[in-house]
């Protein structure tokens, strides 16, 4: 399989992007063409455990290494060691129409875990294909989960070191302690004075920087990426949605060719993306649902083709959805203007320029084919975590909350009657302040005070990975400016 850019004519093996994450240009890379999986392979599929599935569903992206390799990876990565129960990502039925797809029973309670784990194994792995010897430094901006997903994945892996920014303030408390409190001899974690948008800007900033590339260099070192603009990112999250489907077939759900819903919280628009790329593969879904906070860009660019980052920035409960400036949405959009470069230029330019651009209703066509999308306020946030347990018992996160409470909108005004799993992306005990208020109203505390309450309200124990958090010293304070990122970058490195 090639890789080619999105802003760019070149193309480079499956290798070669993952190692590279991006383009010299900033281009992302996206697959020269999908494979494809028929409908006897995914009937096939609950006879897989959730390593072969992985295998199955990546070997079209990667044949550079055989389905064994793949699958041998996937057991390494997805062990019972590092995830609870005997499923990664189990679904829990809710209703008869709804299904949740958890995946957050990781070691950093988190959907990232899915991607996360995997990664540190193919990297390594593509790097020897491409004979790349420098360490390879992994950088990452990240709203909450990714930063320690990928500070736990790569923790001690040799060859590789892993430096995270973060938005300052712009985590919850368990988040920001679960990566400032992370061991291991090759990672590096900086607090950002600004939100996610400004990390994320700065990253791509030190990614385009040819003097940052040569300085490395000369360290024996070369960048790559462990966020969502890195295609072996993305690649892992498409095998869990093949899974779900897959486990609603054993559980007698659906039988194959049935099409399904899929409700998405996202703000990088990875996850969701995820899933468009399954169904280009061919799994019958039926409408994504993609399902925003405040920061609703996305939501609002699928109703009207217009992309405005030019709004007000909300600080949510939700915080690994408070993005304005979704860069996945480029290899979306690639995909919308027919793989036309030079229009996809524009709409890139547009948005450096001007924080926005407009995609007429021809480009538009094929993405409302597939795709719907809402948003909810913090009010109606509170309501669904509350209105879930309430009903049901069952405990769900804020962005959860999100993508549940837009999934119930749009079946009740859908005509076609079909089965909706809403994609769960991490542990609620993760946003305790948030998840206590809604289950208590008025409770305050810290949140490990919040996670005792609501041990105390629904009788489920606070997982370990977030009753020890306030134990660990603090192994990481560093904190910049904006503009100071790449210094901090270089001032980190000179400390190793």
């Amino acid at each position: 399989m090639r890789y080619r850019s999105t802003r760019a004519d070149i193309t480079v093996s499956g290798a070669q992007a993952i190692v590279l994450g991006i383009s010299d240009e900033g281009g992302l890379f996206v697959p020269a063409s999908f494979p494809r999986v028929d409908l006897d392979t995914i009937a096939a599929m609950p006879a897989l455990d959730y390593a072969e599935r992985v295998a199955l569903t990546l070997h079209g992206f990667l044949d550079e290494f055989s389905r064994a390799e793949l699958a041998d990876m996937a057991r390494d990565a997805y062990s019972s060691a590092a995830f609870a129960g005997n499923h990664p990502a189990p679904l829990h039925r809710l209703t008869d129409d709804v299904s949740v797809l958890e995946l957050y029973h990781g070691p950093t309670l988190a959907f990232k875990d899915m991607a996360l784990r995997m990664l540190p194994r193919l990297l390594p792995a593509c790097a020897k294909l491409t004979g790349e010897a420098r360490e390879i430094l992994i950088l990452v901006a990240t709203s909450g989960d990714t930063g320690k997903a990928a500070l736990s994945g790569f923790e001690d892996v040799p060859g590789t070191r892993c430096l995270v920014y973060y938005p300052k303030g712009g985590v919850s408390q368990a988040q920001r302690l679960q990566m400032v409190t992370q061991s291991g001899g090759n990672t590096h974690v900086i607090a950002v004075e600004g939100n996610f948008d400004d990390a994320q800007t700065g990253v791509k900033t030190i990614f385009a920087s040819s003097d940052v590339a040569k300085r490395l260099a000369s360290q024996g070192r070369v960048l790559s990426s462990a966020n969502s603009i890195n295609f072996g990112r993305l690649a892992p999250q498409i095998a869990y949605y093949f899974s779900a489907y897959a486990d609603l077939i054993a559980n007698g759900t659906i039988i194959p060719g049935d099409k399904v819903n899929f409700a998405v919280p996202t703000g990088n628009f990875g996850n969701i993306l995820s899933a468009v790329y399954a169904s280009y593969m061919g799994l019958p879904i039926g409408r994504l649902i993609c399902a925003s906070n405040e920061n609703n860009v996305l939501s609002d660019f699928v109703a009207t083709g217009e992309y405005d980052s030019r709004r007000r920035f909300y600080r949510t409960s939700s915080p690994s959805m408070d993005i304005l400036v979704s860069s996945n949405l480029e290899r979306m959009l690639f995909e919308m203007s027919g793989r036309d470069i030079a229009k996809l230029s524009g709409w890139m330019e547009s948005l450096k320029s001007r924080g926005a651009y407009r995609v007429g209703a021809g480009d538009m066509a094929d993405l409302r084919g597939l795709m719907v999308g809402g948003w909810a306020d913090e009010d109606m946030v509170r309501a669904e975590i509350s209105r879930v347990w309430s009903e049901y018992e069952y405990l769900i996160d804020p962005h959860t909350a999100v993508a549940m409470t837009i999934a119930r909108d749009y079946l009740n005004r859908a005509t076609e009657r079909r089965h909706t799993v809403v994609v769960s992306t991490a542990s609620p005990f993760k946003f305790g302040s948030a998840v206590a208020g809604a289950l208590r109203p008025g409770f305050t505390g810290s949140d490990f005070e919040c996670c005792a309450a609501m041990a105390e309200i629904t009788g489920q124990p606070v997982p370990e990975a977030i009753a020890l958090l306030g134990e660990l010293p603090i192994l990481h304070d560093s904190c910049c400016a904006v503009e100071d990122m790449e210094r901090a970058l270089f001032e980190r490195l000179a400390c190793v």
